[in-house]
């Protein structure tokens, strides 16, 4: 489950590519130009490997601002949706 705060918005998909490739949109309603892209790689038997970038446009975010949206990702991500596996 995203588990999203008050002043974010649940992504929509905008494009895919079967089995390797997701990419959202923003969770940031104030940032709509952002994007999440989700890339894997790896055997689909054993393991697989999930990569995460964070794109914008200009005018790029300041090094703080940078810090604080890598961070929710990461969080909402690594964190967040990993715990509810399994449960």
């Amino acid at each position: 489950m995203l588990i999203l705060r008050e002043d974010e918005q649940r992504p929509v998909i905008v494009e895919t590519v079967e089995p390797d490739l997701v990419v959202w949109t923003s969770i940031w309603p104030w940032r709509r130009d952002a994007r999440i892209r989700f890339e894997l790689s790896g055997s689909r038997r054993s393991s697989t490997t999930l990569c995460w970038i964070l794109t914008v446009d200009d005018p790029i975010p300041d090094d703080e601002m940078i810090i604080r949206m890598r961070k929710r990702v990461n969080e909402l991500i690594n964190a967040n949706l990993r715990f509810t596996f399994g449960q």
